[in-house]
């Protein structure tokens, strides 16, 4: 019996001296993690290698955020914008002077014309009516809407006004002078301007009111060559004033470089070299061709815009233009009186004036 307890003894000994060779030969956790370095070895650590700003060069888990470029054709879109503002001045003045009958002739008798246009949608009612043998007012109103490289006037009554002052005692060859307003005291207008970025294009717009004023006075000849044919030649001076109220761009998922427009007035000043003739063929159709050469001075440019991104403001400036009017117009004599009219307006130049062409159809009455 007591052999067989030594025999247990032994036994049991020689297990657990094996299980705690075994222990002692499992490398620990820090040996683990270090057990093949060459040289001191930092610190254990739990990261697997993926902790933030760890294992790393200095820097790496915090990059600066990617450069975006375009400042420059950011610039371009913002002078954009005022070349924009000087078309929608002229614009603005050739619609009104429809309204102050550009396209009929010289000395006529009272009417009333009522007429839609396309091109730019206009509706109005405009005409003459004598004061005095001599001197004769010109009215007008009406509502439009025009668009033209990048803007959009949404909404725009105008209203115009003049005195004709025709020296009808001085025979068939005579001066006549004119002086009267244009003026649109509430427009609606959206603007939008474009750049470009390393990341993509960029297209905003903008929308706020405007009000357009002119003035002007026109010196000219008139000679009734026969009772069927008036030519008339005129020089006219225009002054033109648009202020323009603030706005910002509106909220796009990307604009880098998003502008704050200030509210400012543009100016220019006008000369305009021009004529006309006024013709009837057979005894119910009437004609009219006019045009001119219109040179403008002394622009001003009333956009001041703050740019994210850029330094300072940004000012554009309009040089000083010149284009092309030109119009036209049949009438169809319908009955005693009546008259249906087809007529046509338009520009032709160089940006920012451009090429343009406003066209409608009236229906006048003399009386």
């Amino acid at each position: 019996m007591a052999k067989f307890t030594t025999r247990s003894v032994i036994a049991s000994a020689a297990l657990i001296a094996s299980v705690w060779l075994l222990v002692q030969l499992q490398p620990s956790p820090a040996s683990a993690q270090t057990s093949n370095c060459d040289g001191p070895c930092p610190p254990p650590s739990d990261c697997d290698g993926n902790c933030e700003g760890g294992g790393g060069s200095e820097g790496e888990g915090s990059r600066a955020p990617p450069v975006v470029t375009g400042a420059a054709s950011s610039v371009g879109s913002i002078n954009d914008l005022g070349k924009q503002r000087f078309n929608q001045m002229i614009t603005h003045r050739v619609l009104g002077t429809v309204l102050l009958g550009v396209n009929e002739q010289i000395n006529c008798s009272d009417c009333v014309s009522a007429f839609g246009s396309a091109g730019s949608f206009s509706a109005g009612i405009h005409g003459r009516k004598e004061l005095t043998p001599n001197l004769s007012l010109l009215a007008g109103i009406a509502y439009t809407q025009f668009s033209e490289g990048g803007y959009s006037v949404t909404s725009a009554p105008i209203g115009a006004f003049a005195l004709r002052y025709d020296f009808t005692d001085w025979g068939s060859s005579r001066p006549f002078f004119d002086i009267g307003t244009i003026l649109s005291p509430s427009e609606k207008v959206r603007y939008r301007r474009s750049y470009v970025t390393n990341f993509g294009p960029v297209t905003v717009d903008g929308q706020t009111s405007s009000q357009n004023y002119g003035a002007y006075g026109r010196a000219g000849w008139i000679n009734r060559i026969s009772p069927r044919d008036e030519i008339a030649a005129s020089v006219e001076v225009w002054q033109l004033w648009q202020r323009v109220g603030g706005y910002s761009d509106q909220a796009v998922a990307f604009n880098p470089f998003d502008a704050t427009i200030a509210t400012g007035t543009d100016k220019t000043n006008l000369v305009k070299v021009g004529g006309q003739w006024t013709h009837l063929f057979a005894d119910n159709v009437e004609g009219n061709i006019n045009g001119g050469f219109v040179q403008s001075f002394a622009n001003h440019s009333g956009l001041v815009a703050t740019v994210t991104s850029s330094d300072g403001t940004i000012a554009p400036t309009v040089g000083n233009q010149s284009w092309f009017e030109y119009g036209g117009r049949l009438g169809l004599r319908i009955t005693q009186g009546w008259v249906a009219d087809l007529f046509v307006n338009g520009t032709a130049g160089p940006q920012p004036v451009g090429n343009t062409i406003h066209g409608g159809v009236g229906l006048r009455v003399n009386y």
